[in-house]
């Protein structure tokens, strides 16, 4: 099955290391050997989880991604496909996941990983983050940008 985003894939063009990036709600964490981008969601963690775990709406908030192809809507372990990046094709596989969690491999590389955390006490309110290896530091602004789409996509 093919999705492409209804809300285009535009890129602000900027990679840069920065604490914030210009109107973003993101903010971002250092976690061992990765950085946490988290944004708060004014939905709940179920809502979250399954939009995440949604490959047929990766294109609507990953600005990296132009297009999915799987077999499988909701990912799973094991759940493969490809990702039209940059205009090339690219597979991928998803590595772990355990419903509000996956991460993932594109082209045989480990790439980013995927939560979502719930705040005791407030069933409306979640914090999506993208798990991004400090080696790819370059990537958390894309990261920032998918965040907020997610956000506007999810809460709208």
């Amino acid at each position: 099955m093919n999705y492409r985003s209804r809300l285009g894939s535009e890129s602000n063009g900027r990679f840069d290391l920065r604490e914030s990036d210009e109107g973003s709600a993101s903010t971002v964490v250092r976690e061992g050997t990765t950085l946490a981008v988290g944004r708060d969601i004014a939905v709940s963690p179920a809502v979250a989880a399954e939009t995440l775990r949604d490959t047929r709406r990766w294109p609507d908030w990953g600005p990296a991604i132009d297009a999915v192809e799987s077999d499988d809507r909701y990912v799973t372990r094991g759940t493969t496909g490809r990702v039209r990046v940059g205009g090339a094709w690219l597979p991928f596989r998803v590595t772990a996941c355990n419903g509000r969690r996956w991460d993932w491999r594109v082209a045989g590389i480990p790439a980013t990983g995927h939560r979502v955390d719930s705040y005791a006490g407030d069933a409306d309110r979640s914090r999506v983050v993208v798990e991004v290896p400090a080696v790819a530091a370059w990537y958390v602004p894309v990261c920032r940008r998918a965040l907020d789409r997610f956000a506007a996509l999810v809460e709208s």
